[in-house]
């Protein structure tokens, strides 16, 4: 799949592109994002959640890139090596066609894990071509000093907390804080750029044209060996196979994390505030993307995941709260203080720039049903739940029999104060229900009696004060009348039939009130205000739970052309990000796990309604 990027203008005078014009790399430990123009604009260095080195994204004068691009007037095409998280950007000239292949080598458990190796390969297909190549480095979010040393090949960029080596087989030269080259290619002829973290255990090295051939091998190699694991073979498997690669990207080996995106502050609003840190383990998104990998096959990541929650104690947290937080540290540190960044100016403007996420503090009960259900998940399509696991599941659903009945701040993590959130309640019951499900199947001890009476108070209380006669709809809170799109998940989580009468008017309503195009709104900040001013686009996951619904009721044309609608909104590589504006842009954190995973499920279920 590839862009032809003609008569192209970039936003604000060329300063920043679109979100959606770049692709992602990664090793499984961090990634960068190129842009359109050759240009890596989004790099954090040793992972995910580590200080930015190349942050022009979040700010074109002072965030730091690493500028490659052909020296004369060209249009540009970009995609991924077939199967394979290897990115290519062809450029076209009068005179002649060349291309960057852009990847990070997936290391081992070694010594050599700790390298970090982004390699750029520029190679010269027809005619001939100069480019130009500016390496700037703003270590620690463009706040902190750097030094430059080059000498021949090799350049170093040394900071008081992280040291890089850039070392090339084009000339390069230096000002003491960047460093830039000048070459011109002939058809057959190549130039390789690599990048690595270096450290007293980890020297320099060269990296020579023949070694970046095998590295790009054995990328190619890595990533389509592992998509072959694979079993979707339906009507859209080159979108699912990308979101499954994509969902890959963002995991971090070491703990099987997963991150919601690999990206801060990538705003809801061009010059707004709604501009947050994703760079973390949030249950609920890492918990569905168990449900979208087992959906396809992939048992191992479920398995690092599960890992994940129990040797970091996850389900054991004694927190003021309840024992889970929202979210996580990749490497399941549970402080993640929130602060802005005020020296950067944010994309296009959209200040503030944060690190961090307050939200950590906050109360969300779904993440309950969100857990549980994708360990529900696992015992039934990957391995039998433990004796320990389950000693821990047993802990959690008796707290919850306590703590269901109380307001939250709801899965769009409001900040105006709690609230009755019926999709609280909803995934409160499925923690319930799948824990009865697994004590049952399993012959597991757990004090059924209490469990069942509290998984039927849910039911009732939603069928009673969550249903609005007036709207002729399930609601956002108990006793209201505001429409809420994360109920799209009722017949999803098996809560109500999807023909049932008061779901079809549900879905009806939801239709009328949310659902532009095949887009679909999360809530209206007018009628339900959340803390934070401006106004938002369409939210993708709930786009494509809208379709899932839609199949499930039965209305298979609907479903169908809403979801090849939702996949026009792609972008040239098949990446989302989190929102849709008004004209079709992409906005916020960029690509986003959540909706590539709902993707996956609409796109497996739908299929399969289809036949």
């Amino acid at each position: 799949m590839a862009f032809d990027t003609t008569g192209f203008e970039p936003a604000d005078g060329g300063r920043y592109i679109p979100i959606s014009e770049h692709g992602l790399i990664g090793d499984l430990r961090t990634t960068a994002l190129v842009g359109t123009n050759g240009t890596i604009d989004w790099y954090c260095c040793p992972r995910f959640d580590a200080p930015s080195v190349f942050g022009s994204i979040l700010d074109a004068d002072r965030g730091g890139s690493f500028e490659l691009a052909a020296e004369v007037p060209t249009r540009t095409r970009q995609f991924y090596f077939p199967d394979t998280n290897v990115l290519i950007t062809r450029f076209f000239a009068a005179d002649g066609v060349a291309e960057i292949q852009d990847f990070m080598p997936v290391a081992d458990e070694s010594p050599e894990a700790a390298r970090h190796r982004l390699i750029r390969r520029v190679i010269c297909v027809r005619g001939t071509l100069p480019f130009r190549a500016r390496i700037a480095p703003r270590f620690g979010y463009g706040a902190e000093a750097h030094t430059t040393h080059l000498d021949g090949h090799t350049a170093v960029f040394r900071s008081p907390s992280l040291t890089l080596a850039l070392t090339a087989t084009a000339p390069l030269e230096s000002d003491g804080l960047d460093v830039w080259s000048r070459f011109k290619l002939l058809e057959g002829e190549s130039n390789v750029f690599a990048l690595d973290q270096i450290g007293d255990s980890v020297p320099a090295r060269s990296c020579p044209r023949a070694e970046a051939q095998e590295q790009a091998e054995a990328t190619v190699r890595f990533w389509r060996h592992w998509l072959a694991a694979s079993r979707y073979h339906g009507r859209w498997r080159e979108m699912v196979n990308r979101s499954a690669l994509m969902l890959k990207l963002l995991t971090y080996a070491p703990t099987g994390a997963i991150v919601a995106a690999p990206t801060t502050s990538l705003p809801e609003q061009i010059g707004g505030e709604r501009n947050w840190d994703y760079r973390y383990v949030w249950v609920r998104d890492a918990a569905f993307c168990v449900y979208a990998m087992l959906r396809l096959g992939f048992t191992s990541e479920a398995e690092a995941f599960m890992g994940f929650i129990s040797e970091r104690g996850i389900l054991r947290g004694t927190g003021e709260s309840g024992p889970l937080q929202i979210m996580y540290g990749i490497d399941g540190r549970t402080e993640l203080p929130e602060y802005e960044l005020p020296h950067l100016e944010g994309y296009l403007g959209s200040a503030p720039v944060r690190v961090g996420n307050a939200a950590t503090g906050q109360l969300q009960l779904d993440i309950y049903g969100a857990l549980i259900d994708s360990i529900y998940l696992y015992d039934k399509w990957g391995q039998p739940i433990s004796s320990d696991r389950w000693d821990e599941v047993g802990a959690v659903v008796d707290w919850l029999c306590e703590h269901w009945d109380q307001p939250d701040e709801g899965i769009w993590e409001t900040r105006v104060g709690r609230k009755n959130f019926v999709y609280s309640r909803l995934m409160c019951w499925v923690a319930l229900e799948r824990a009865i499900r697994m004590a049952n199947h399993r012959g597991l001890p757990a004090d059924l009696p209490r469990w069942r009476e509290s998984r039927d108070a849910i039911y009732r209380q939603i069928m009673r004060r969550g249903w609005s006669a007036e709207r002729g709809a399930f609601v956002q809170g108990l006793d209201d009348h505001v429409l809420d799109a994360s109920l799209l998940m009722m017949p999803m989580a098996k809560f109500v039939s999807p023909t049932d009468p008061k779901w079809l008017s549900t879905l009806d309503a939801l239709t009328t009130d949310l659902v532009s195009d095949s887009l679909v709104y999360r809530y209206d900040p007018t009628a339900s205000p959340d803390g934070l001013r401006g106004l938002e686009g369409t939210f993708s996951i709930c786009s494509f739970w809208y379709v899932e619904a839609l199949a499930r009721a039965g209305r298979l044309e609907e479903a169908r052309l809403a979801f090849e609608k939702m996949l026009t909104y792609a972008n040239h590589l098949g990446l989302f990000a989190e929102e849709i504006g008004p004209t079709g842009e992409q906005l916020g954190n960029f690509p986003q796990a959540f909706t590539h995973l709902s993707l996956i499920s609409a796109a497996f279920n739908l299929d399969r309604a289809l036949g």
